[in-house]
C-alpha cells in the first residue's frame, strides 16, 4: 500500500507499544533481586540518609515524567527578617 505525502503508514509488526525490551526487563529482574539481598526498604532508607544525592536521582529516575499539567497550587510565601544586636545576641 502506497501512503499519500503527510499520511502516515499503518504500524504492520513489532512490539505492541509499551511492550519493555526482554533484556531491559531482565536487568530489572535482576536489580530487584539484588535489592530484595542486601535489605530491600531498609537499605534504601539508608541510603537516603547516607547518600541523600545519588538517592534522590534514583527517585527522579522513577517519578513519572508526565504530570498533570491543571494542578492548582495554593502557595504562601513568608519573608521574615529578624534584626540581631550583636553585643545581645540572645535577645
Amino acid at each position: 500500500m502506497v501512503s499519500k505525502v503527510g499520511q502516515a503508514r499503518p504500524k504492520t509488526g513489532g512490539r505492541v507499544k509499551g511492550t519493555p525490551n526482554k533484556t531491559t526487563a531482565a536487568i530489572k529482574d535482576m536489580i530487584i533481586a539484588a535489592l530484595d539481598n542486601v535489605g530491600g526498604i531498609k537499605y534504601l532508607e539508608a541510603q537516603a540518609h547516607g547518600n541523600p544525592t545519588s538517592f534522590l536521582s534514583l527517585v527522579g529516575k522513577i517519578v513519572p515524567l508526565q504530570t498533570d499539567s491543571n494542578i492548582n497550587l495554593n502557595a504562601t510565601h513568608r519573608i521574615e527578617r529578624n534584626i540581631v544586636d550583636p553585643a545581645n545576641p540572645d535577645r
